[in-house]
């Protein structure tokens, strides 16, 4: 006997149709699985099987073949587990149930529990695009699942549920997402109000914020970099819908979504140790899984004491930082990861970490400063929108007993300089000053006359390559935006070229 079921299969972060077929014939007992299934997917029968007898079912004696369609694209990991048990219990005559418009995804124990899988956002997605009415989810998974409307998701616990449901003895209730929680910024995230004195460094990460730019933070151990970072998500903008599923999708597909949380509403932040692999950061595996720099898509990428990362990993954020995707070649495919951040670096000066230091002498030999800086190199720093000095805290400063400036405020501002390049930027594709390529760059960054005279003057006496001119240009833009200035002049291009401290010629020592 035949019987065929659908489910969804997922090839990095994309998600596809997948038709899971069973076929009972006589001949000698035998349980073959075909369609480029890999090891996990193989294991399946066993699982299966064991899952048939515990549950009280009849396992067929005879040529059992499973079928997953499409047979050129590989399958991986046991969400087939439960479609294959399906079809094979139709396929028997034990379930008579129309399984037309249901998906099933899932993995089983041996007792017949269904338990929870990766990627079941982009199932549940792709599920509704191929016009399904109904998914049947583990019920580990409800959350995420639950975020999709135009689709019934079922979550399910174990496989007799699931039967009782399908024979309309005992009906499951769909989930929506409105029973489950959206995970937002906890009370509790670090607050600038904390920081005292540093106004310039918390200056340049409120134009940061405000325009998605990169930043490069350089100072002393203890004068506060790492204090700084930690607080940036604080006064960034919450995601919007489209951003949150995009990011929400990428977690799910890496296994790393908070429990009981069916959208990520607060911006990732990041922070990799400096001993991480190219991979871990990039993404990585026989079949390649998000890396840190996906993970922390639409939110922060925080690389703290960057020259102390391999220069392999450094390396690899060049063009993803530009083109807001890497991309993985291995033999089996080509994979792509969004992976549009906000990068933000730390570093110490040299490595005793004290040059410039006005009161603790750098023991470092000469030149130790400009080695230790050239272990990042130029084309990196050049796609650093805004590089800022951190210079160490005055005694004064630190013994205040006044607040400084509470997140909330600098958000405020934030907010209203990213509604403005929202409505700047309606019906494309772009979110911030940051993303601008260079044509938009032009038509939205027009200096005034002496503006331009400034930034003229700047380039020349720096040498700035074309890339850093169009990334002063584009911070200029954005402190216009926070002073709600319709025109960069003067002041807007001083601030950013301020921001430009690693182009200067000061670190020839």
């Amino acid at each position: 006997m035949f019987a065929s079921v659908s489910s969804v299969g997922l090839f990095g972060l994309e998600a596809y149709p997948v038709s899971v077929e069973a076929d009972i014939s006589a001949g000698l007992p035998r349980f073959d699985m075909v369609g480029l299934p890999d090891t996990a997917v193989s294991e399946s029968r066993e699982r299966v099987r064991a899952a048939i007898h515990n549950c009280q079912l009849d396992f067929p004696v005879s040529r059992i073949t499973i079928n997953l369609a499409p047979a050129d694209v590989r399958k991986e990991g046991p969400v087939y587990d439960l479609p294959v048990l399906i079809a094979l219990l139709k396929a028997t005559g034990q379930l008579s149930c129309d399984t037309a418009g249901r998906a099933f995804v899932g993995e089983l124990s041996l007792n017949g529990e269904v338990r929870h899988i990766n990627g079941v956002l982009p199932m549940v997605l792709e599920a509704r695009r191929a016009s399904l009415r109904e998914i049947y989810i583990p019920h580990a998974n409800l959350a995420e699942g639950a975020v999709v409307e135009g689709i019934a998701v079922y979550p399910v616990r174990t496989v007799q549920e699931l039967l009782s449901h399908l024979r309309g003895e005992q009906a499951l209730e769909p989930v929506t997402a409105k029973d489950y929680a959206e995970y937002t910024l906890p009370p509790d995230l670090p607050d600038f109000a904390d920081v005292m004195g540093q106004h310039e460094a918390k200056r340049a990460l409120e134009v940061a914020a405000a325009g998605g730019h990169n930043v490069m933070m350089i100072g002393p151990p203890g004068s506060g970099k790492s204090m700084l970072a930690k607080r940036i998500p604080s006064i960034l903008p919450d995601m919007t819908f489209e951003e949150a599923l995009e990011t929400t999708n990428i977690y799910s597909v890496a296994g790393a979504l908070p429990k009981d949380v069916s959208l990520l509403r607060a911006r990732p932040f990041r922070a990799p140790h400096h001993t991480v692999s190219p991979a871990g950061l990039s993404g990585g595996g026989a079949v390649p899984h998000p890396g840190e720099i996906s993970l922390a898509h639409n939110g922060v990428l925080f690389l703290d004491e960057l020259p102390e990362f391999s220069r392999t990993a450094m390396e690899i954020l060049r063009q993803p930082i530009e083109d807001g995707k890497i991309t993985i070649a291995r033999v089996a495919a080509t994979f792509s990861y969004p992976c549009s951040v906000m990068l933000v670096c730390a570093m110490n000066p040299c490595p005793c970490g004290f040059f410039g230091h006005p009161t603790h002498p750098c023991s470092c030999p000469p030149g130790a400063p400009q080695r230790y800086l050239s272990r990042v190199s130029g084309p990196l720093l050049d796609r650093l929108d805004i590089h800022v000095e951190v210079p160490p805290v005055e005694f004064d400063e630190l013994a205040k007993t006044a607040k400084e400036e509470p997140s909330a405020a600098i958000r405020k501002r934030v907010e209203a300089a990213r509604a403005v390049q929202q409505a700047r930027f309606a019906g494309t594709a772009v979110p911030c000053n940051a993303k601008m390529d260079a044509a938009m760059t032009r038509k939205y960054c027009k200096p005034t006359p002496a503006a331009a005279g400034l930034l003229k003057t700047v380039f020349e006496q720096l040498g700035l390559s074309a890339r850093a001119y169009d990334k002063i240009l584009r911070v200029a833009r954005t402190v216009a935006d926070l002073a709600g200035d319709e025109q960069i002049d003067v002041q807007h291009v001083s601030e950013a070229v301020q921001y430009r401290s690693l182009d200067r010629k000061f670190w020839n020592v």
